[in-house]
């Protein structure tokens, strides 16, 4: 969906385990997974895939292939009953020395008032829980010549958006416009000087909205076209990212190779596999 993708060639499957978890912000928890010993940090928006335990699964299942479809592919042949759940996330931070990474997980309740399989685990989880890891490169690889860094997306975004950010050259000039649900949840990163991040409170919103993006793209929407070429990184719920996508095409002639978008999620349909 718009992403151009730097898969590892390399890659095994891991099984990690988590060494500590810690409520960082109202709607934040990290957990910090060790035996990653031998990861390669690889900067930006460096992203994983997660497995983890279904509920009266005993021991982890994970796929034996490593090719990009070749484990999907085994992993949907495996018996629900033995296939653990699977989720894409941003490693926040890499330790390698000591053979660590953070993982931030949002906690927000689904239309029902529920919590998804990630939340119930991130919230559960205690140190020595076991957690599948397999690493999926980097999805921000901007590929042509270009005067401004445009980033938009929600709080699912926000350890990615930070991951770019902190990767930039000093000299980057642009503008990242983050949506998270409070104050509470805004995090310190590295920033190039000329970056203008510009933070919205989805609680300081008049007049209320329950769909996350919805604010994002509304300031996006606000904002005057940028002077020169733009490189554009459109992440979060998928009204979001299609969104903003349309948006710069359509109103700002923003050439769509110069758009990478994916839409994480989508509000009211949580995943199932």
């Amino acid at each position: 969906m718009g992403r151009k993708k730097k898969t590892p060639t390399d890659r095994q499957f891991t099984l990690a385990h988590v060494r500590q978890r810690k409520h960082i912000s109202p709607s934040f928890v990290r957990l910090t997974l060790g035996g990653l010993e031998d990861l390669v940090p690889r900067g930006h928006d460096h992203w994983c895939r997660l497995f983890f335990a279904r509920e009266g699964q005993d021991a982890l299942q994970l796929p034996t292939r490593t090719s990009e479809i070749g484990w999907y592919l085994q992993y949907l042949a495996t018996p629900k009953v033995r296939r653990p759940w699977v989720r894409a996330y941003t490693v926040r931070e890499a330790r390698p020395d000591v053979g660590e990474v953070d993982i931030d997980f949002v906690i927000h309740e689904d239309d029902a008032g529920g919590l998804g399989p990630a939340a119930q685990f991130a919230l559960a989880a205690n140190p020595g829980d076991r957690v599948g890891f397999l690493d999926q490169g980097i999805a921000f690889t901007p590929d042509h010549p270009h005067d401004w860094t445009l980033l938009v997306g929600d709080e699912t975004a926000l350890p990615a958006l930070a991951g770019i950010t902190a990767g930039l050259p000093q000299t980057a000039r642009g503008i990242a416009i983050i949506e998270v649900p409070t104050a509470g949840d805004r995090q310190e990163f590295q920033v190039p000087p000329a970056m203008d991040v510009r933070w919205i409170h989805r609680d300081e919103a008049a007049g209320g909205t329950d769909r996350p993006g919805q604010l994002a793209l509304a300031a996006l929407k606000e904002t005057a076209p940028l002077d020169g070429a733009v490189h554009a990184h459109l992440i979060g719920e998928s009204a979001l990212a299609t969104g903003a996508r349309r948006h710069l095409v359509q109103e700002w002639g923003v050439p769509k190779s110069h758009v990478d978008f994916v839409g994480y999620w989508r509000h009211g349909r949580p995943a199932t596999t």
